[in-house]
């Protein structure tokens, strides 16, 4: 068993490419030794964590100060940061909702694939003895999808905060995950409606909206599932005015879960921010796929050498359109 207690820590462990500090330390200190031991549930880095006696949370957590109490504990600052900007951003994030799969990437260049069907994959007719199947065509998108760096620049000092409790500055940081979250689901729908680099944009019919525009929605987007629909506050408004949203099914299932439901079983997703009057509803098993360089990214030398002064926090990522019809819109007239 690797003695966890006696590794050395560096920040030159934080710059391995494609690897993540505590990918590096799982090489180093795997958590397969410790099935069956005291310290079995706990990561490499939380293991470090409890040699220097660092507690991050609860009533009774440290302060900042605790961190640079060694050199070798200080390395262990920026991956806590990250941590804590990634909960914020799991916490807020509704793209998980919209994507039916991320990849992650090590470059900023992505081409994503393009799926093109027959006409007659839609009409789901039987095929005869000796015919052509309907077929679906997957090859290279023809244009590079958008990646966007969407972050935060942390501007303090060690002084200003080394007797901050690290429960407090991790709500903080949770916030700015918070915020990266919302950018992300902006660029979402904004890959849905304008183009994704690669595909068009989403075609919009003009609606009311009522539930007939709903069961014209779902009749276009067959054979796809309509399961879920997002909004903007303008349309959202309209939206939970139609009748047939208010049923007792609907409402109870707001109160219990807090969740918003369609009468056609769709969840419906709140977007702030959203361009007015846009209603998008889409299969998300099939629709868009989340493009992903790398995990949040701190800049470890500032925060372990400079003791924070000025730090960027940032996530770079792109949306992508995966099946071009599995995604139909109403714009809503006033």
């Amino acid at each position: 068993m690797a003695d966890f207690e006696n590794i050395v820590l560096e920040k030159g462990m934080y710059g391995i490419p494609g690897k993540s500090f505590t990918q590096v330390l799982e090489e180093l200190d795997s958590s397969e030794n410790y099935k069956g031991t005291a310290l079995e549930g706990l990561d490499a880095y939380q293991r470090q964590l409890k040699r220097f006696g660092i507690k991050v949370s609860g009533p009774g957590s440290d302060t900042v100060e605790k961190f640079f109490s060694t050199t070798s504990s200080a390395a262990l600052f920026p991956e806590y940061v990250s941590r804590a900007v990634s909960q914020g951003m799991e916490s807020a994030n509704k793209v998980t909702d919209l994507v039916a799969t991320v990849t992650k990437i090590d470059g900023m260049d992505y081409r994503t694939i393009a799926a093109e069907e027959d006409p007659e994959y839609k009409e789901l007719k039987p095929v005869m003895e000796g015919a052509h199947l309907p077929q679906t065509t997957i090859r290279v998108g023809d244009g590079l999808v958008k990646l966007k760096k969407h972050g935060r620049m942390l501007v303090s000092s060690y002084e200003a905060l080394r007797f901050q409790k690290l429960d407090l500055f991790t709500v903080a940081l949770r916030q700015i995950g918070a915020y990266i979250a919302t950018s992300q689901m902006q660029d979402a729908v904004d890959a849905l409606i304008n183009g994704d680099g690669s595909k068009p944009g989403i075609s919009f019919t003009e609606g009311t909206p009522n539930y007939s525009d709903f069961i014209t929605l779902w009749g276009k987007l067959a054979p796809y599932s309509l399961n879920t629909v997002i909004a903007g506050t303008k349309a959202m408004e309209k939206l939970l005015q139609i009748p047939e949203f208010k049923d007792a099914q609907a409402g109870m299932n707001f109160q219990g879960t807090g969740k918003l439901c369609t009468p056609l079983g769709a969840n419906l997703i709140h977007i702030s921010g959203m361009e007015e009057g846009k209603i998008i509803g889409l299969d998300k098993n099939c629709a868009l796929e989340m493009v992903q360089a790398g995990d949040v990214s701190t800049e470890y030398d500032k925060l372990i050498d400079r003791q924070l002064e000025r730090a960027s926090i940032s996530v770079i990522t792109g949306f992508a359109r995966i099946y071009q019809n599995a995604a139909q819109g109403i714009s809503c007239s006033d």
